[in-house]
């Protein structure tokens, strides 16, 4: 079998239609066998990829919108979609059984400061009438360290992607309060992405097949064979808050059959970037996106 290297930007439960393509046998049947590694700071998609050592990764289109502000051509393009919404949530220290989204303001919240979900939290605040800049932010800072200081007493809300909230709720830590994705509905979240020249290969024809039929499968199948198959990538997490995950990822309608990046999600993309400062202008979709019929 063929090698084919895959990194991710992050790893969670959220990326289920990627995890499943390389545990469900997806690649296989397509005679690749995938080599899966997560990007780190002095390890980074962009080199990986410029470089070969990787072939596509999990990203997100929004990663490119730096480069395109500084008028940069670019040769790494977002070519399928994973997430059609935004995959976080707020779990509050207290339980809270009618949340508005004013209630952050002047609390201690623990934020994620990736660029894209802390620009998420801040739209998702704005369209609910709450002002983002009223919150008392916590950087306590990677996904594994504010979770801790969220256990060890820090922080009145905590703003986590799944499964680590339902986990916190699961463990009697925290209650979740409200879904971010639900909040402002589809949008081009996260992406695969490659080079253009990787693209024109036969190896990148032969993944899509197998990421196309795993997508498919991700959304029809019952979460609690998702869960089975995908969780000794996630095996900190426990079997019924993965399982739990996965369900309400799919009640939230995040996985899409069409793989191809959604115009409409695109452009919601683009408002949110607007919103927060993050880009001066609306950056055509053809700029980082490559258009991929669904298979």
């Amino acid at each position: 079998m063929a090698i084919i290297n895959i990194m991710a930007l992050r790893h969670s439960a959220f990326y289920a239609p990627l995890l499943m393509t390389i545990k469900g046998g997806y690649l296989a049947r397509q005679g690749l066998e995938a080599v899966y590694t997560i990007a780190t700071p002095d390890n980074p998609i962009d080199k990986n990829l410029h470089a070969g050592s990787a072939h596509l990764s999990q990203s997100a289109p929004a990663v490119s919108f730096k480069a395109l502000e500084n008028g940069e051509e670019i040769d790494i393009v977002h070519f399928a979609s994973i997430n059609n919404r935004d995959g976080f949530y707020l779990a509050a220290r207290e339980a809270k059984n009618h949340f508005k989204w004013s209630d952050l303001e002047g609390q201690e919240v623990l934020v994620d400061h990736l660029f894209q979900p802390y620009a998420t939290l801040r739209y998702a605040m704005f369209l609910n009438g709450a002002d983002f800049d009223k919150i008392k932010i916590i950087n306590a800072g990677n996904v594994a360290q504010m979770d801790q200081a969220f256990r060890d007493g820090r922080g009145a809300f905590v703003h986590q992607q799944g499964p680590a909230p339902q986990q916190l709720e699961s463990d009697g830590q925290g209650h979740m309060v409200a879904s971010v994705g639900e909040a402002i509905g589809p949008i081009a979240f996260s992406s695969l992405c490659a080079t253009r020249e990787w693209l024109e290969t036969d190896m990148a024809g032969a993944f899509l097949m197998a990421y196309q039929q795993a997508m498919r499968d991700t959304i029809e199948m019952p979460a609690n064979k998702i869960a089975a198959l995908i969780h000794d990538f996630l095996p900190d997490i426990d079997k019924d808050v993965l399982l739990n995950t996965i369900d309400a990822y799919k009640k939230l309608d995040t996985w899409k059959k069409d793989i191809s990046i959604n115009k409409k999600s695109y452009d919601n993309l683009l408002n949110v970037f607007l919103h927060s400062g993050y880009i001066s202008k609306a950056h055509a979709m053809g700029t980082c996106c490559d258009k991929v019929t669904s298979i």
